[in-house]
């Protein structure tokens, strides 16, 4: 039994971290913080956890007790806590951007912050890097595109089959976070599909360093809002590096089947079959289809994913898992909620 901790707990993911863990066998809750609702019982921001014993706390990182600590909190502020929280001997799982860039640089020219506590961290993609994960003390979770984006291309990187990906995802209007906004109010999204940040957004750096970790590969992403609440469905457009290369749908699909075939949370469809996102939500699973290839030798994967679990919190605690030596699924081995 270990003791973990969510600092930033009054969010989405924040949420979603405590309806997972809750059903876990070997973790218990001991802290969940905000400042803002600091002693409110949890169920009256989260009324999905009404039966939980459990209120906000505000506590400075040196005063958590907890053995891993997931910080779900905004970029660059995760930053300021973090190295207070190692030093204290947690481990950490954290859920904003600022330390998913090894070149910090990188990370100072698409967030637009100094980053003042540079460290040495894991990027959180099982997938990839799991044996690393299992001996570090601090994981950056990736981002929910990213995650969606690099599990549709990954196999194509690493067989150096191309070296050009244009990526487009719709995401659900949850991946926006709590804060009511503009971009989010029912009238502005309902019946509608708003791309935005159409060549800049930041998350196309974070695709762009996992995927050329195997091949250099020059990435394009541009993110859609759709009226969904959750999950994010992700087209990569990938071209072949060698116009004379033959290979074809079913020969992709072997390539995808094999790189997963001991992920427990990534599906490989058949060619032809179009993941869903309903199959998806609320679980942590991911599911790739597609492998299609047009006229014009494009190949097309399409991967699903719920933004929330396997894109953020789902995705977190399978990362706590690892370094806390439990079974991978556990808590989160569960399916999606179709229809």
């Amino acid at each position: 039994m270990i003791k973990v901790a969510i600092v930033g707990g009054s969010g989405y993911t924040g949420g979603e971290l405590i309806r997972l863990l809750s059903g876990h066998s070997k973790v218990e809750i001991s802290a969940v913080t905000s400042r803002r609702y600091k002693d409110t019982p949890i169920h009256k921001i989260h009324p999905h956890l009404r039966g939980l014993e459990l209120n906000f706390s505000d506590l400075k990182p040196e005063s958590i007790d907890a053995d891993v600590v997931f910080t779900a909190t905004p970029h660059g502020a995760s930053m300021k806590m973090v190295p207070e929280l190692l030093e204290v001997g947690s481990k950490v799982v954290d859920l904003s951007g600022d330390y998913r860039f090894r070149d910090f640089s990188v990370y100072e020219k698409w967030y637009g912050l100094d980053h003042t506590a540079p460290l040495n961290a894991v990027y959180g993609l099982p997938e990839i890097y799991r044996e690393k994960i299992k001996k570090s003390d601090l994981i950056a979770n990736p981002g929910c595109f990213p995650t969606g984006g690099i599990l549709a291309t990954l196999p194509l990187s690493k067989e150096k089959i191309v070296d050009r990906v244009v990526i487009d995802s719709k995401t659900g209007v949850s991946g926006g976070g709590i804060k009511p906004s503009k971009s989010f109010h029912f009238p502005n999204i309902s019946d509608n599909i708003n791309p935005y940040k159409i060549t800049t957004h930041r998350h196309t750096a974070e695709i762009q360093q996992e995927l050329t970790e195997f091949h250099e590969v020059k990435v394009s992403f541009t993110p859609h809002l759709v009226p969904v609440i959750r999950g994010i469905l992700t087209t990569s457009h990938s071209f072949r590096l060698d116009d004379e290369l033959n290979i074809n749908g079913e020969e992709l699909n072997k390539i995808y089947k094999k790189e997963y075939s001991n992920e427990p949370f990534v599906k490989v469809l058949e060619v032809g079959e179009i993941p869903r996102l309903s199959s998806v939500r609320g679980s942590n699973y991911a599911h790739i289809g597609g492998f299609e290839i047009d006229e014009t030798g494009r190949i097309v994967v399409i991967s699903a994913i719920d933004n929330l679990v396997k894109g953020a919190s789902g995705q977190a605690i399978q990362n706590m898992n690892l370094i806390a030596g439990f079974k991978e699924n556990e808590s989160i081995n569960h399916f999606g909620l179709h229809p």
